[in-house]
């Protein structure tokens, strides 16, 4: 495993009958998990410092109860980047701290490659990868079908004083997109890919990450560059073993290509606890330049 360990401005305090305990800055939020279904005995209500907890309802969804003054977004750092934090709806904050070892790795392989280097980011979310590749100098395709999730990233974006960077954004169904990349010749030296168990694009297109993942990354295959530099798959779904996405990258991006392949589950420390809250599963393919 895989662990993001190098924060300062985020740590994981407590995790414990299905509640995790987080240090965001200075603010202090309380979210369910799915993965703790360890029960330690801990008494959340005994921590005086909790700024805000997010309550889930029997219908799906939830809220947050701000217990103190909260702001409405706040910033965090990791190293030299930044990122803008916020409260939103079904407990997510618009980061997810686990992803550090990816921006570390992306960062290390661009800086090392000693070329220009093109990403696509697909399901690119709020943008920590595509603040990360930009930082090194490489420049960025940023798809997402969540037009406000795209507005969010260049939040983070102007926030690192990267906006005169090469980056394009795209709000756009990802499939339709690759496709579309395809049909124009586009290649990218390195791909990575935030894939939900389900979704929906920009038009309604239905994802399920079990029927539609193999396809996405056997058409990706054909938009990397003759040296590709690395290939990522990032996934938070349960049930399916990290062998799945090994075997998937082998036999699309390593059927054409030499290259390191591995998957990792990746984790955040306990800091109360001598244990490790797993966080999905990492699948890379590297090159070995």
């Amino acid at each position: 495993m895989i662990l993001a360990k190098n924060w300062k401005d985020y740590e994981l305090i407590e995790a414990s009958d299905g509640q995790k305990l987080e240090r965001w800055k200075d603010i202090y939020l309380l979210r369910p998990d799915p993965q703790i279904i360890w029960n330690t005995g801990v008494n959340f209500k005994e921590y005086n410092c909790i700024n805000s907890c997010y309550h889930r309802n029997n219908k799906g969804g939830g809220y947050w109860e701000n217990l103190k003054s909260t702001p409405c977004s706040w910033q965090v750092k990791y190293k030299d980047l930044i990122f803008n934090i916020k409260q939103m709806g079904f407990k997510h904050t618009g980061l997810f701290p686990e992803q550090a070892i990816n921006w570390d790795f992306m960062m290390s392989k661009i800086e090392s490659s000693n070329r220009k280097i093109k990403v696509l980011n697909l399901f690119a979310y709020t943008g920590g990868a595509t603040v990360a590749c930009l930082k090194k100098k490489a420049s960025v395709v940023h798809v997402d079908s969540s037009r406000g999730m795209v507005d969010w990233a260049k939040e983070n974006v102007k926030l690192n004083n990267l906006e005169n960077e090469n980056v394009r954004y795209i709000v756009d169904d990802v499939v339709k997109f690759v496709q579309r990349e395809i049909r124009r010749g586009h290649k990218y030296d390195a791909i990575v890919m935030d894939p939900p168990s389900y979704g929906r694009g920009s038009n309604k297109e239905v994802w399920d990450i079990e029927k539609d993942l193999f396809n996405l990354v056997e058409m990706c295959t054909n938009l990397l560059s003759d040296k590709p530099l690395f290939f990522i798959i990032n996934s938070y779904t349960t049930g399916l073993s990290k062998e799945v996405f090994t075997n998937i990258i082998k036999m699309t991006v390593g059927s054409k290509y030499n290259g390191k392949i591995y998957s990792e589950e990746i984790g955040l420390p306990i800091k109360n606890k001598d244990i490790v809250l797993p966080c999905g599963i990492c699948s890379r393919f590297e090159s070995y330049e």
